[in-house]
């Protein structure tokens, strides 16, 4: 496997994915299984899905995948915006301002990579 330790993408999401991580467990500490398992799945899929991309086959297919990178950061957001509004549930106001600039960056990637795929081939 290659080092992506360079990659400000692949830092980013993979230190956001260890802190949703302790979050997951502070919730399951607090009997909140549902909400911490849905969390867990949808906020280290986000990292997941951008390492794929760095071993895309192709221009589209690195796209696709930091596509799937952002749907799930936005799945994430609704999770701990839940947490947020509901009384009952620990802080994830960190979390959320993390999100917020791996929201960022996820779509600055995609919006120069699809800027730099239609000026190769320009959709007719």
């Amino acid at each position: 496997m290659k080092n992506h330790s360079n990659n400000p993408i692949v830092s980013l999401t993979f230190d956001f994915a260890l802190e949703i991580i302790r979050y997951s467990k502070q919730l399951n500490k607090s009997r909140k299984y549902i909400i911490g398992k849905q969390i867990l799945r949808s906020g280290t899929s986000i990292g997941a899905n951008v390492m794929e991309s760095q071993e895309a086959e192709s221009r589209a297919d690195f796209i696709h995948k930091l596509k799937i990178a952002s749907k799930e950061a936005l799945e994430t957001d609704y999770w701990l915006k839940l947490c947020k509004y509901s009384s009952t549930y620990p802080s994830p106001d960190l979390l959320i301002n993390k999100l917020v600039e791996v929201r960022k960056v996820l779509s600055r990637i995609l919006s120069t990579t699809i800027k730099k795929t239609r000026a190769i081939s320009p959709i007719e």
